[in-house]
């Protein structure tokens, strides 16, 4: 079920998309009664996705990222896979949405582009054992965990390289049923491939990363886990547009712009 968050005539609500972009009409919105982190009833009003301005899927109180977890792009930093996971944190405040504009920051002059397969939180959790952590998950959706390089070489933190406003796209929606073992995962910039890789080729799966994560705290619906990204980040330029493509998710695009 692919589970989408819009605004239509000055409203937001959440709808289960159906059909696909090859169908006659396109794809329909069926919108739903509540929010998908708890039982919730169909509405049985449709509307096409064309009509529609799709937002971020969630507002997540904290998205929880992983770095260095693809062995490639770790090399590619210039250095190896870490003893342990590398935890870090972009504020509420960076998530933008699928078509929404990236605004390069002006204390950067190096942003990159990062493709990777995030997870949704469907209910609050904490300590989970790795067996049971299917059952605290919403679903997937596509990220791009946008980076500005340079601060993060000058700066011991990662706030500022990696929280400045709109650096989280996520989108388009959620996917709940999906196996994220081995997706593959791809970024291209105004058109051209960059990142091509598998999620099979995490170091740390979704569950052992879960688990990791809390130990130390609790995740409420709706916040976000970023799994890491697969080789072959670089620049992103002003009027670039980069899109992520995840298998058996759909594809999440932006444009950078000139922040005002």
């Amino acid at each position: 079920m692919r589970i989408a968050r819009f605004s239509i005539d000055g409203n937001v609500a959440f709808g289960i998309v159906e059909g696909e972009p090859s169908d006659p009409d396109g794809p329909v919105l069926d919108i739903i009664k509540g929010h998908p982190f708890a039982e919730f009833e169909r509405s049985g009003r449709k509307v096409p996705l064309a009509q529609v301005r799709l937002l971020p899927p969630v507002l997540p109180s904290k998205v929880v990222a992983i770095g260095r977890n693809y062995a490639e792009h770790a090399a590619e930093m210039g250095g190896g896979v870490p003893g342990v996971p590398v935890t870090f944190f972009k504020p509420s405040t960076s998530v933008t949405g699928p078509g929404d504009p990236i605004p390069y920051p002006p204390f950067s002059g190096e942003v990159h582009h990062e493709a990777e397969l995030a997870v949704v939180i469907g209910r609050m959790c904490r300590e989970v054992p790795r067996e049971r952590v299917q059952d605290v998950i919403l679903g997937y959706t596509c990220a791009n965990d946008i980076t500005a390089r340079d601060v993060q070489r000058a700066e011991e933190q990662w706030a500022r390289a990696k929280g400045f406003d709109g650096s989280c796209p996520l989108g388009p929606w959620v996917e709940t049923e999906l196996d994220p073992a081995d997706l593959g995962i791809m970024c291209t910039v105004n058109g051209e491939q960059r990142q091509l890789g598998r999620t099979g080729e995490m170091v740390r799966s979704v569950a052992d990363l879960i688990t990791h994560i809390t130990e130390a705290m609790t995740l409420l619906p709706g916040d976000v886990v970023l799994t890491g990204t697969p080789a072959g980040v670089g620049p992103l330029s002003v009027g670039d547009e980069v899109a992520v493509t995840i298998e058996g998710i759909g594809t999440l695009t932006n444009k950078v712009i000139k922040r005002g």
